[in-house]
């Protein structure tokens, strides 16, 4: 393993399989992907195999507090909102992220995903929303993309473009048409936060007629873009 990515896991070198590092843990509403709006509680997970260039969570690197799979359900029920995110960091990155949503599942929430897609998807249960951030070269990540997950998403997914350039969008443009993502789950395009102007992004949408749907970064706008735990 490189030196570099030995370093990036390093927060979960002694993790006991069964057992999860949580950075945080709060109720919201969702900021992004069609669920927009609605109250939400997130799970953010410890550390990140990726370091993209327009990182915003780079507090959940490296600090987070050890939690049995109960432990963390107990928690999640006492907030409220039966929609839950588990996001991070980069939550497949630890094995029991994945009996921690078939837990909430089978409690009757509706559980959503936050990836990079840089990690297989394959063992996530079905019946969870995946929503798959392939990363565009303004990132510095564009080559942990591993495209083999496009054949593992359902109808019910998501597929997430973050974009600061006009070279990130006519990239994600091609990737969809390359990968065949069109009509196969819901494509979303947003800018990075204050270096892409959203109605720029949305010109060139239009002129395209591509079939995705813009989005913003809803707690960005509603408080402090730097603001943590909304």
């Amino acid at each position: 393993m490189p030196v570099s990515m030995e370093k990036r896991l390093r927060p979960l070198q002694d993790l006991e399989v069964d057992k999860l590092m949580i950075h945080e843990i709060y109720a919201s509403i969702q900021g992004e992907s069609t669920f927009a709006g609605l109250p939400c509680t997130f799970i953010r997970t410890t550390a990140c195999n990726l370091r993209c260039t327009w990182c915003d969570t780079a507090h959940a690197f490296g600090k987070g507090n050890v939690m049995e799979i109960d432990a963390v359900f107990k928690q999640v029920s006492e907030m409220g909102p039966r929609l839950v995110e588990v996001t991070g960091g980069e939550p497949l990155l630890q094995p029991a992220v994945l009996p921690l949503m078939t837990k909430f599942l089978d409690a009757g929430f509706q559980v959503l995903l936050e990836t990079s897609g840089s990690l297989d998807i394959g063992q996530v249960d079905s019946r969870v929303v995946k929503i798959v951030d392939f990363k565009a070269p303004g990132s510095g990540e564009v080559g942990a993309n591993d495209w083999s997950n496009v054949e593992k998403l359902a109808p019910h997914d998501e597929v997430k473009f973050v974009l600061q350039s006009r070279e990130d969008y006519e990239w994600a443009r091609d990737a969809i048409q390359e990968h065949h993502l069109a009509g196969r789950c819901e494509l979303l395009m947003g800018t990075v936060f204050e270096k892409l102007r959203p109605e720029t992004l949305v010109e060139w949408i239009v002129e395209d007629n591509l079939a995705v749907r813009m989005q913003l970064q809803m707690h960005k706008y509603i408080w402090d873009p730097r603001q943590r735990g909304v």
